[in-house]
């Protein structure tokens, strides 16, 4: 086989892989075993063709995407836990945030660092 059918043969699979990557909402393991190539051989693509990688980021950019447009949907419709979710997340700079409170059960000035 001359380097030419093997480089197109190649292209045909990345190709297949990204299609069924799609399929499978960004699921590297099913888009592997759909487009019927190993995941080491996945990652030998990622690691030696930037295009190829690029397009890979570009596939799970866009359910990124999805997801974030679907909990927006459920934000307009009022969904609490959702609205929680966001402004943990989100609104990290407005203060929405859980903060862990430390209570010391020694006086303070017998704490070594030790103890922290």
């Amino acid at each position: 086989m001359d380097k030419n059918t093997q480089n197109t043969q190649k292209r045909t699979k990345k190709e297949t892989f990204l299609i069924a990557l799609e399929n499978e909402l960004g699921h590297i393991s099913n888009a592997c075993k759909s487009a019927n190539i190993h995941r080491r051989t996945y990652y030998t693509w990622i690691d030696k063709d930037d295009d190829f990688k690029q397009k890979c980021e570009d596939v799970q950019e866009s359910f990124l995407d999805l997801a974030e447009s679907k909990l927006l949907e459920k934000i307009n419709d009022g969904d609490n836990t959702c609205i929680i979710f966001f402004l943990k997340t989100k609104g990290k700079s407005r203060g929405y945030i859980e903060k862990q409170e430390v209570e010391l059960v020694k006086p303070f000035d017998r704490i070594e660092l030790e103890d922290a």
